[in-house]
Formats: C-alpha cells, structure tokens, sequence
C-alpha cells in the first residue's frame, strides 16, 4: 500500500501581522483537567484543577498555537509540586516561543482534621489558586491563594448582650508570592484558622460542639481583627514577598457580609 501523500498545510497562525499591536496574554482558559499534587512532605493527592494558560504574543505575530497548551498539560504525567511550577513554565515559553506567560491552576485540596475532644477524623476542603507568571525578563514568580472558612464571633454582641452572641460563618483568602518554595498550602490554611475565633470541621461530635462553641465564645474578633492578626503574621515570614489577606464574614444578623482587606509586602 502506497503511503499517504503529504500534504502541505499552510501555518496561518505563524504570518505576519500588520496591526503591530502586541497582546499580552493569550491562550487558554476554563480547561478541566485532572491534578496530582505534591506536598513538601512528599504525599500527593489527586483533584481536578480549572486551567489557564496565556503567553504574551510580540506584535509582529498573528496567532499563537492553541494546541501546544493542552499538549503540554498532556506531557505532564507525574505529580506536580510548587516546586516545579517554574520549571513547567519555562517548558510553555519554550513550546510557545514566548518570553513571558503565565499558568493558573485553580482547584479544591482537601485535610484531614481530628476533632478537638473526641479526636474523630474527617476531611475538609478548601479552595487554592496556584499561579506561576513571569516578565518579559524571565524572572518566575509562583503565588499561591488558599480561602479557608472559619467561625467568627463578634465582640460588640458579647459585651452588649445577656446571653451569647452572635457569631458567623466566615471566609479568609490570602494571597502570598513565594520567595521560598518549602512554604506549603498547610501553612497559609493554618494560619488563617489559628487566627479566627474558631476553626470548623467536618464532622463533630457532641463533646466537640461544646468546644468550638465556647472557643469562638473565648475569642471574639471582628472582620477588621482577623484580618489584622493574619497581616502580622504574614508581616513575620520571610519566605513570603508580596502578600494579600481578606476576610468576608457572611453576617447572621445582617442581610449583607462585612468585608476587610489587608495588602502588603516583605521585599526590603
């Protein structure tokens, strides 16, 4: 059998472009794609990651190649750790012949937590943004986001009221660039959880529920304190450089969230 002719198909992406505009980031974005994550411990854990991938596209150029991002996503067969976040972005620059892009992975991770009376185990989730960026310069830049929900309880109710207080559910993101790749997700969850008033859990038993709830009950803070004390914190890490905390406390005496924002940075 004779061999199927070749056929020459023209590479319309790769002519000229008269425009001269320069695009800063194309690509792709909203894949799904299924996620193996290292830990610094070394444990992996499987989950689904939302995908983003975009290069910056000099003026001179029409397109870019499209194909090349999942290509790359479908090369990538071992667990992937924070690590080596670097490394897979200079790969896309490479395949892309690009000189600065940007990889997104957005997914839920998940810990195991022991109850604080009964010691009964269970998973929670939580929500991570991994993002590895460069500039035009090539310097890589790896930032991880964690939001970790936690209880809040608020202070004003305690000091007014004769019974209890109010107390709400509430979200804590931050955002950290690393200068040191042996800070883990843990660490950031940790430390938005050790600074609420109280931590949650998924699944409590009784002895338990009375504990979360005079724990939250010992250590009121509003929206603006826990925002606060996670800032000093991250103001005391020198593995971070740039850094972001927020706090949206979904009020259960209000028809509306109380919101806070803290930004900063460590670099000198």
């Amino acid at each position: 059998m004779n061999a199927p002719e070749k056929i020459h198909l023209p590479d319309v992406q790769a002519s000229p472009d008269q425009r001269r505009l320069a695009i800063q980031q194309v690509g792709v974005r909203g894949i799904r794609y299924p996620l193996q994550l290292r830990d610094r411990d070394g444990a992996v854990q499987a989950t689904v990651a939302t995908v983003e991938m975009t290069v910056g596209l000099p003026p001179e150029l029409k397109g870019t190649h499209m194909s090349r991002f999942v290509e790359i996503l479908e090369a990538q067969q071992t667990p992937l750790s924070i690590a080596e976040l670097p490394a897979l972005l200079t790969e896309m620059l490479q395949r892309l012949e690009a000189e600065s892009g940007r990889i997104e992975f957005v997914f839920p991770w998940f810990m195991r937590k022991t109850a604080p009376v009964s010691g009964v185990e269970s998973l929670l989730d939580y929500d991570v943004i991994l993002c590895v960026s460069s500039d035009d310069e090539g310097a890589a830049q790896v930032d991880i986001e964690v939001r970790a929900p936690v209880t809040s309880l608020c202070p004003c109710s305690k000091q007014i009221s004769a019974y209890g207080a109010h107390n709400q559910r509430s979200l804590i993101s931050i955002r950290a660039e690393l200068l040191d790749h042996s800070l883990g997700l843990e660490a950031l969850v940790r430390m938005a959880e050790e600074e609420a008033s109280c931590e949650v859990f998924g699944l409590l038993k009784r002895p338990d529920e009375k504990w979360v709830t005079e724990r939250a009950y010992d250590n009121p803070k509003f929206v603006e304190d826990l925002v606060r004390d996670i800032a000093l914190r991250l103001q005391g890490e020198q593995r971070i450089g740039q850094w972001r905390v927020s706090s949206e406390n979904f009020e259960s005496i209000h028809n509306h969230s109380a919101y806070a924002v803290i930004e900063g940075s460590n670099r000198s």
